[in-house]
């Protein structure tokens, strides 16, 4: 399939909204996308850092509200 996205035209804020849709529909089949070699090791030292308290997390949905809120 070969379409356009008027990309020049979108606004960040648009282009973000076509980001979440996009991962929404994949995140319906998570055995379709295969990860990359490298994500495992970084998964790792990320819960290294987790544990040893010099890293945290934020739940997806304040992450999104904390970008959008950002954005002009």
């Amino acid at each position: 399939m070969d379409f356009e996205i008027p990309l020049d035209r979108m606004s960040t804020s648009d282009k973000l909204r076509a980001l979440e849709k996009i991962w929404d529909d994949l995140q319906r089949t998570p055995g379709a996308v295969p990860s990359p070699s490298w994500h495992a090791d970084v998964l790792r030292k990320r819960e290294i850092e987790y544990k040893e308290g010099s890293s945290g997390f934020t739940d997806w949905p304040e992450a999104k509200k904390r970008i959008r809120d950002s954005l002009p």
